[in-house]
């Protein structure tokens, strides 16, 4: 059974860093795209993030450039979000995803499987 289960989200002061996992169970993320994605209060779900399975490149939805990085260990079968320089306007249930496409930052409709998503708060 396909699952993905995210970790790591909480409490974080404005202008500080959390690091989101997500671990995938009953297959093997060598070869897929995976993203990050996020849904704030009153919002639609975004794409944040998402990084090639067939070349390792990486495509960041504007908000976040140069503050998230996304990465992946597939010897662990774990994604990875760091999250640095965070703003009240992060705060979201964020949720990793294997996507259809990672040409650019994730589109909603590229989803294929996701987690149940982690509680991210930004605030002082």
């Amino acid at each position: 059974q396909v699952q993905l289960v995210e970790s790591g989200g909480g409490l974080v002061q404005p202008g500080g860093s959390l690091r989101l996992s997500c671990v995938a169970t009953g297959f093997t993320i060598d070869n897929y795209h995976i993203g990050w994605y996020r849904q704030a209060p009153g919002k639609d779900r975004e794409g944040v993030a998402c990084i090639s399975g067939t070349d390792g490149s990486t495509h960041y939805t504007d908000s976040v450039k140069s503050r998230f990085a996304i990465s992946r260990d597939n010897a662990e079968n774990t994604m990875y979000l760091q999250m640095n320089t965070q703003e009240p306007e992060d705060t979201a249930v964020y949720y990793c995803a294997t996507v259809r496409s990672c040409a650019g930052p994730p589109n909603d409709y590229d989803m294929d499987n996701w987690g149940k998503g982690d509680l991210v708060i930004v605030s002082s």
